[in-house]
């Protein structure tokens, strides 16, 4: 038997004006003369994205979900180079406190997805360097919150720079620039175009680095070997040492011409073909849902997945797979 926690990205489609991912440019900031002014404006953006944060993870928690992926812009600017003065963390102390009391109370599992930005494989040292501050950023927002930073943290491999045995090494290589503490927050990901299943297996089990296997994305990019569940008990083993259960995510392809694009709602066909291949082989598994309709999808899927025989409802967003 195995547990499934549904989880779903960033923002509900169901709570009004409430946008955790309000922004500001740096050529908005710039245009504000007075520097003062426009932190503060700053500042009140961030607090608007953490109150708004705060009503989901209240919606989350009215709805029995478990497990929910935070917005990576929830602080515009946070780590510009040229706005080392705006102290985020000492400004919103008191949102990011109680966002964190909520989500500890809850027993809500959190984390955060960077953009494609961040790329730890790179040759280029400014790029590394740039991709290091931002993950600073994230852990920082955790530390804001209180939320332990182990396993927070999901990215894909990089680029392949022309060279992807290359790519690789020097994901390697770069990985002791890495401080531990950004190391132990971090989760790598399977992509669909570049990294397979494999090539991300490789990088985890030699750094030691857990695996989020994102189905999807196995499917539109799996080169010759497409046979994942043969590599199914090394992708649980990759997460041995994490007090986490196994973390994967699951979508549908838009269309067969736009494959790789996620659809509104996942299938539950689709879904319930990984499962069967999984089941019984972990206690638990979170699944994140990366579909439009965001948390409609989540409740959709919640109501087709108990429709199939073996499937028992534990409560809004988790089932046991018998």
């Amino acid at each position: 038997m195995t547990i499934v926690r549904l989880g779903y990205v960033a923002m509900s489609v169901n709570l009004k004006n409430c946008s955790p991912s309000q922004t500001m440019t740096y050529a908005q900031f710039q245009r504000l003369k007075d520097r003062e002014a426009a932190i503060e404006k700053l500042e009140r953006i961030s607090a608007s994205n953490l109150e708004n944060c705060l009503r989901i993870i209240k919606h989350n928690v009215g709805h029995d979900v478990h497990f929910f992926r935070f917005s990576s812009k929830l602080i515009p600017l946070a780590n510009h180079p040229e706005i080392k003065d705006f102290n985020y963390l000492r400004a919103l102390r008191k949102p990011l406190q109680e966002l964190g009391e909520w989500i500890s109370k809850s027993k809500m599992r959190v984390d955060f997805h960077p953009d494609h930005f961040v790329l730890l494989n790179s040759p280029k040292p400014e790029i590394l360097n740039t991709s290091l501050r931002t993950l600073s950023m994230h852990e920082a927002l955790l530390r804001g919150m209180n939320v332990p930073h182990e396993q927070r943290c999901v990215i894909h491999v990089g680029g392949a720079y022309n060279d992807k045995d290359k790519a690789l090494e020097q994901f390697i290589h770069n990985w002791g620039f890495v401080p531990v503490k950004i190391q132990n927050m971090l989760m790598l990901e399977n992509d669909d175009t570049t990294f397979t299943l494999q090539d991300a297996l490789y990088l985890c089990e030699k750094l030691a680095i857990p695996l989020v296997f994102d189905y999807h994305h196995h499917l539109a990019n799996h080169e010759k070997d497409s046979n994942w569940a043969e590599h199914w008990e090394r992708v649980a083993a990759s997460w041995q040492y994490s007090s986490l259960p196994v973390k994967m995510h699951i979508s549908s392809p838009r269309s067969e011409k736009d494959f790789n694009a996620h659809a509104d709602f996942v299938d539950p066909e689709l879904f319930m073909a990984f499962l069967s291949e999984i089941k019984g082989s972990v206690p638990q598994i979170d699944c994140m849902i990366e579909a439009k309709q965001k948390d409609d999808a989540l409740f959709q899927l919640m109501e087709q997945m108990c429709l199939f025989p073996g499937v028992e409802k534990i409560d809004g967003a988790s089932f046991l797979l018998k």
